[in-house]
């Protein structure tokens, strides 16, 4: 099964005009599930990647998968107020306002290769977020990995435009 046809779509979520793309249906197929982790880890096997840094909450999945694939580390970047030890945050751009995101202050080494996942690329303001806030811990940023990108909505423009490659497995036209 090709992984495009794994993804549900889900018209007017969570707003009227939006099809939301549902990777809920690709994580619950074994094989299709198997297949996108082995599609995001491809590019870097034997590139001695250090952690994969994975954005709440569908990131913590595809990133535990691949830090298991990769023997690598792995870093949960999460909303303001989750995490238990010290911390250290950044605000970052929505499409409506801003909100906050933060990791553990001890959990990336300066130097270290780092890999960045989430479901979906769109705006680009978590990603972006999430990239500046390893780079400010001494992160050297990989890449960033998405199931989906849409680029109609250019958040993998901006990524790139920090210097770091995006790889995307499926992209979907509009919003």
């Amino acid at each position: 099964m090709p992984l495009r046809a794994a993804i549900r779509t889900i018209p007017d979520y969570p707003k009227q005009g939006i099809l939301f793309r549902d990777i809920t249906t690709l994580l619950g197929d074994a094989r299709a599930f198997r297949k996108a982790v082995d599609d995001l880890v491809q590019p870097f096997a034997g590139a001695k990647i250090e952690k994969i840094a994975g954005i709440e909450a569908r990131g913590f999945i595809l990133g535990g998968a691949m830090a298991h694939q990769l023997s690598a580390g792995f870093i949960p970047i999460r909303k303001k107020g989750k995490l238990p030890h010290k911390t250290v945050s950044i605000a970052y751009e929505l499409e409506y306002g801003t909100d906050e995101m933060e990791m553990h202050v001890d959990a990336v080494q300066p130097g270290e290769r780092v890999v960045l996942v989430d479901d979906l690329i769109a705006t680009g303001g978590t990603a972006t977020g999430a990239i500046r806030l390893l780079k400010k811990l001494g992160a050297e940023v990989v890449a960033a990995c998405f199931v989906i990108d849409l680029p109609d909505l250019g958040g993998a423009r901006k990524i790139e435009a920090l210097g770091v490659p995006v790889r995307a497995l499926v992209a979907f036209e509009g919003h």
